[in-house]
């Protein structure tokens, strides 16, 4: 049974060249072309009720994401997820999106392993007064989200790119959106597992390391962090209950 275009439209919300680049998203990271070659333009418009040109965009968009390629006398296919930008906060929702992966939560605080102990030391020596303040406040929220005042994971997040943007290195900054994922879905995993949410003292030791200018000892502190988490996926991998 074919499905209405206009419904399918109505469920792209009002961006539609957004909504349509969301849902092919998906639906290549999901598998949903593995056996299926890829549409082409004007299939998709026909599909899904929305003109050539938003058609056109969205495929562009995940073109330049490494989903999608457009080769000569082949058309556009979907590439292997090895060509896929993981850095691309898209795609990094859509992976989490698919059936929850260990080995994707292990691989991302294995990236931020090597990110943010080094982001906690720069920021030790390199920070101004307004980058230690974005610290402090995201402790500070931190501590009002363990009295009910404010929202743990929003916190927790907002704790942690504020390291980031505190490094004074633009580069590690750039990194907010793949630590924000990672620590999306490593804070909601361990507070599941631990039932509690994150460990206030270990947080205040980063915080009060940077605010000594010690480098080496935020280095610990941040590690420290990262290290206790990767203690939880390990111990639940089905290899530690075997």
């Amino acid at each position: 049974m074919s499905t209405d275009p206009g419904e399918i439209r109505t469920s792209l919300g009002r961006n539609l060249t957004y909504g349509l680049l969301d849902h092919l998203g998906k639906t290549i990271v999901t598998g949903g072309y593995t056996n299926t070659p890829f549409p082409t333009e004007a299939e998709l418009s026909k599909q899904h009720g929305v003109s050539r040109s938003v058609t056109r965009e969205a495929v562009k968009m995940l073109t330049t994401k490494g989903l999608l390629s457009a080769r000569p006398r082949q058309g556009t296919i979907v590439q292997p997820d090895t060509a896929w930008n993981l850095f691309d906060p898209d795609v990094l929702r859509w992976l989490l999106e698919r059936k929850f992966s260990l080995k994707l939560l292990r691989e991302f605080n294995e990236l931020r392993v090597a990110i943010e102990p080094a982001a906690a030391a720069l920021a030790a020596t390199a920070a101004d007064k307004h980058g230690l303040q974005l610290i402090r406040a995201g402790f500070d929220r931190m501590t009002a989200a363990e009295a009910g005042d404010d929202d743990a994971l929003e916190a927790d997040i907002a704790f942690h790119l504020s390291i980031l943007r505190a490094s004074a290195n633009p580069f590690f900054a750039q990194f907010r959106d793949v630590v924000a994922t990672a620590l999306r879905t490593s804070i909601r995993f361990t507070n599941r597992i631990q039932g509690r949410s994150a460990d206030l003292a270990a947080h205040e030791a980063v915080l009060r390391a940077i605010e000594a200018r010690d480098p080496d000892a935020s280095r610990a502190a941040m590690l420290q962090i990262i290290e206790d988490v990767m203690e939880v996926i390990v111990h639940s991998s089905p290899s530690a209950t075997a």
